[in-house]
């Protein structure tokens, strides 16, 4: 079956199997290979990616469920390969370490500040608590996430956006000017 999807602003076809996951797709089709695959069981949460601006687990959703759907892969993030507003905060923050969680857990935050750019640290730890990391004890996430929020806000002069998404993909030379 044909299927066509935007992925990270583009429009993208394929001929996936109906039994193609979403993740074996963007990996082995589209060649973004950001998106990991851990448990294959929508457990630990590395496959997440955005689909029509919800966060979902890859490896559970078939590939031709996709279909007219915009896919966001962490590979959409950074514009022109750069790191956006988040991943910059969570590199200042030292929120990572071996790096295997690292798109899942930045493309969770993502979703999660688009529809809530004031979250309190708490809210934040509810958010990422499906998502796993082995190496880190997860502080230094909240801690990315809780500067990306800020640096968010203050890009914008304190008002929340109307889709903060957006902010969030701005680098940080685009924040100021």
């Amino acid at each position: 079956m044909d299927i066509t999807l935007t992925v990270n602003g583009a429009t993208r076809t394929g001929s996936p199997e109906a039994r193609t996951t979403l993740a074996d797709f963007l990996r082995d089709d589209l060649n973004l290979t950001g998106t990991h695959l851990g448990c294959e069981h929508g457990v630990c949460g590395a496959c997440t990616v955005i689909v029509d601006g919800r966060a979902v687990r890859s490896c559970l959703m078939l590939a031709v469920q996709a279909a007219g759907s915009e896919v966001t892969t962490i590979e959409g993030l950074g514009p022109d390969g750069g790191l956006g507003v988040l991943q910059q905060a969570m590199w200042d923050a030292h929120s990572f370490q071996c790096g295997f969680c690292t798109p899942g857990m930045v493309m969770q935050a993502a979703a999660f500040l688009s529809d809530h750019p004031d979250a309190d640290e708490q809210q934040i730890r509810e958010a990422l608590s499906g998502n796993i990391c082995r190496c880190t004890g997860y502080q230094s996430i909240i801690d990315g996430v809780l500067l990306a929020a800020e640096r968010t806000r203050q890009a914008l002069g304190g008002r929340v956006a109307a889709e903060p998404t957006r902010a969030l993909l701005q680098t940080p030379s685009e924040e100021r000017g």
